[in-house]
């Protein structure tokens, strides 16, 4: 059993083929695919909370596991930054108020995502650094609050330089994901990426932390289930 903890199988880019695209990733060993809702911190700028915070609650209700991806960019600065801040808050307070947990995206905003999620933790949110590619001390930060880091098919390029990472993120707290339709994982890159090529990031991950795929799948399994409280219902034949 393998669980994608993280794609965008709701985008327009699955529109032509969905059902295959969902019957592949069965074939390949998985049993979810987990998609959330919430706002990405390239959109927060036009984010208006009165009128968008009850959207995301209607999707919870019609069966969301979780809140995101939100967070902070100050990469590409889609969105002014005091923004990004104001529309994370308030995903982190509604992440309170249900009990579902964050997906949050960071790209060149450490410092702020570390004292947001440090204070988030202390409400009770749980979250997970998705598609991980911080520091190690950003990581140890999140680890030490006992959220989440998943590692998406970025781990297998031939620029990822976080292996340290990898290693030094507890059995408990690691998943993996595919943030597909993104970051094909080798050696499909260049392809749409898509739930069925998770195993090549797990095949990684595994050499990494010296163990099997098949130990490495499962366990990743294992913390999606508890993590994101998944249905243990099996996937479609």
């Amino acid at each position: 059993m393998l669980i994608d903890s993280h794609a965008h199988l709701a985008g327009e880019k699955f529109d032509g083929d969905r059902d295959a695209v969902l019957q592949r990733a069965w074939d390949a060993g998985l049993s979810h695919i987990v998609i959330t809702a919430g706002v990405h911190p390239h959109e927060a700028d036009p984010f208006d909370g009165a009128r968008e915070l009850p959207l995301i609650r209607q999707l919870i209700a019609d069966g969301a596991v979780a809140i995101g991806e939100c967070g902070l960019d100050y990469h590409y600065d889609h969105s002014p930054r005091e923004r990004q801040i104001e529309a994370f808050q308030l995903q982190l307070g509604l992440a309170a108020e249900t009990g579902l947990p964050v997906v949050v995206h960071t790209r060149q905003a450490e410092d702020d995502t570390a004292r947001m999620m440090r204070d988030a933790a202390t409400l009770g949110v749980r979250g997970v650094l998705h598609c991980f590619t911080g520091s190690p001390e950003l990581a140890r930060a999140a680890v030490d609050v006992g959220w989440c880091i998943s590692i998406s098919g970025i781990a297998t390029f031939r620029t990822w330089e976080r292996d340290d990472v990898v290693e030094m993120v507890p059995d408990a707290q690691l998943l993996v994901e595919t943030d597909s339709p993104y970051l094909a994982p080798v050696p499909h890159r260049g392809r749409r990426n898509e739930s069925a090529f998770l195993p090549a990031t797990i095949a990684h991950l595994a050499r990494v932390r010296g163990t099997t795929v098949t130990e490495l799948g499962a366990l990743t399994a294992r913390n999606a289930i508890r993590f994101f409280r998944l249905p243990l219902h099996a996937s479609p034949p």
